[in-house]
């Protein structure tokens, strides 16, 4: 017999507001935000790559959804070589995705449905294509060309060594030597810097004419009438003076890795997993002047336009300096996606965001899944969750319980949408999506795939075409049933139109969330935890407004108090025990 922990006799009223929120009616402030990767959204024109046509035919779908925004992956002209944060030109479309105009009916359709649109924005590199870095290569070295980017000379009597030690977040050196060319200086053709790939080299932000070029990317998109921007690597456009050695090693989700005597002293207290990006490369002070900067380039418009900081920093104390007063407005919370299946370390990184951020009066973002990470319906079907797991899973690698996974991906979206602040979805998410975990090698298209020979599986599997008509060649995807990878078998039965009024589809559940989360204000509300269950190992509890978060991440099932109501669940309940059971999350009226 399963034993069962009583809840029936809990106070649900809970105590003191934990945290006590600034007030404002900008929007960013308590949205959810919708991430469309416009390659793999929808597909307009047949080619078998989504493109902005295949968004605007399904601005509908988010709206009906009930999200706020949406955030658009990099569209611009590019050769794709990192699937489009690779940017040849930050004016203008790359053809796969369509035009201009596209973009503008796109944006149209989108403010008519009530949707604000946030743009990425790659400022931490460029394309070697752009015609700024071909002009550094056709320049000398010390021109005002090389000027624009990290051009160095190399080290050892021939200037054949690397500038410095540093490696590629992709995996090898993270410099590359130019061609040897007549006016090369006596050490010889010069390096320059790519914390990325090699066709991706890093921009000289010490430049003032780097940051008026980018300001003046910011004005040319709000001319158009985008609502805000997403900073691609936010921490790390200032480099450490000197460009010195450093011996730590930078992973993409993971933070650093280095040793603890480097790290700063003491272990932190929110649950973030060390020193983070804290290496010469990364979360420079440097930084901080650049957005203040930014910040002042939005003012001049109206609408409360916002900028969005994708910034892989801990302790959470550093990350909040992004979102001070006179800087960005929010920034993604890493350390709740990175948050293992553990009542008491959520517990604390919950607590731990709120109050940091509340002390510069910005708003905590929540999310679980993007581009970059394994979906959360996988991750959490795993034995073990983080780690290397979080980048990517392939086929000789532990397979997630799919299950499993679902189940308290569920559950975790559940407890975050409940949650005050603005939260993030990530296509698909709303279909229960795993990852593809099964990808033939001959197939990726990742270059951090390449470039760790195999040994990172990349970030293919979660970027996979949605499912939009199940059985359908492509299952919907576009017209002639193309999809520039490869679909899953299990897509076809979670695929859009298979979930669209169904009882209990996953569908069903976000779009009942997000209604009940707007009609309630829980956004804009105040957390108070349940007194009564804050010290229970398996429980998360709070309340917000009139409304009651209980997520059960153990393993041993919960009577729920008699006469609360009901509101929404993440699994089935058994209405005859009345019990909340495993993995599964619950919003009660009572």
């Amino acid at each position: 017999m399963t034993s069962t922990t009583s809840l029936s006799t809990v106070d649900l009223t809970a105590g003191a507001p934990a945290h006590t929120p600034a007030t404002s009616g900008e929007w960013w402030r308590d949205a959810v935000i919708y991430q469309v990767y416009p390659r793999s959204f929808a597909d307009g024109d047949g080619d078998g790559t989504g493109d902005l046509p295949g968004v605007t035919a399904k601005l509908d779908h988010l709206a009906q959804l009930g999200v706020d925004a949406v955030w658009l992956s990099p569209f611009y002209r590019s050769p794709q070589k990192d699937a489009g944060y690779d940017v040849a030109d930050y004016r203008d479309i790359d053809p796969l995705f369509g035009t201009l105009a596209d973009f503008d009916e796109m944006l149209a359709g989108a403010h008519e449905r009530g949707l604000k649109v946030i743009v990425d924005l790659v400022p931490n590199h460029s394309s070697d294509q752009h015609a700024w870095f071909q002009e550094a290569l056709a320049a000398a070295p010390g021109s005002a060309e090389r000027e624009r980017y990290m051009f160095r000379d190399g080290r050892g009597p021939a200037g054949d060594e690397v500038p410095n030690n540093w490696q590629s977040i992709f995996g090898g050196p993270a410099w590359t030597r130019l061609a040897p060319r007549e006016d090369d200086g006596p050490l010889g053709p010069q390096w320059y810097l790519h914390l990325f790939d090699s066709t991706q080299p890093d921009l000289n932000w010490e430049n003032p004419e780097v940051r008026a070029e980018f300001e003046g990317v910011l004005r040319f998109w709000l001319d158009r009438g985008v609502d805000g921007f997403r900073v691609d690597v936010a921490h790390g456009m200032i480099k450490a003076p000197g460009l010195p050695d450093w011996d730590g090693q930078v992973a993409m989700v993971e933070g650093t890795v280095e040793d603890a005597s480097e790290s700063d002293p003491g272990a932190p207290e929110d649950g973030s997993t060390g020193a983070g990006n804290r290496g010469p490369m990364f979360d420079q002070d440097g930084v901080h002047d650049i957005y203040r900067a930014w910040h002042k380039v939005l003012a001049e418009y109206d609408g409360d336009r916002c900028l969005v900081a994708e910034a892989w920093v801990e302790p959470l104390s550093r990350l909040a300096r992004y979102v001070r007063p006179d800087e960005m407005h929010q920034a993604f919370n890493f350390s709740f996606l990175t948050a293992p299946w553990d009542a008491a370390t959520v517990r604390t990184v919950v607590n731990a965001s709120l109050s940091t951020m509340e002390a510069v009066g910005a708003p905590t973002t929540w999310v679980l899944s993007n581009h970059d990470v394994v979906r959360h319906a996988s991750r959490f079907g795993l034995e073990e969750i983080g780690g290397r797991q979080l980048n990517g899973i392939g086929a000789t690698d532990p397979q997630p319980d799919a299950a499993l996974g679902l189940r308290r991906a569920r559950a975790a979206t559940l407890l975050m949408l409940g949650l005050p602040g603005s939260a993030y979805v990530y296509q698909g998410e709303e279909l229960g999506l795993p990852d593809h975990t099964a990808l033939p090698d001959d197939v990726r298209q990742d270059p951090s795939f390449f470039r760790t020979n195999g040994a990172e599986p990349g970030r293919d599997g979660c970027r996979v075409p949605l499912p939009w008509v199940g059985g359908a060649p492509g299952n919907g995807f576009g017209p002639t049933g193309k999809t520039w990878l490869p679909q899953p078998d299990v897509y076809a039965e979670l695929a859009a139109d298979q979930q669209y009024g169904v009882e209990g589809s996953t569908f069903e559940m976000y779009r009942a969330a997000l209604g009940l989360r707007r009609a309630e204000n829980l956004g804009a509300g105040v957390l108070s935890w349940v007194d009564s269950l804050a010290e229970h190992p398996d429980v998360v509890a709070f309340r917000v407004a009139d409304v009651v978060v209980v997520a059960n991440l153990g393993a041993t099932p919960f009577a729920l108090p008699a006469g609360a109501q009901v509101l929404v669940a993440s699994g089935e309940l058994d209405a005859g025990s009345g019990e909340l059971p495993s993995d599964t999350t619950v919003w009660l009226r009572g």
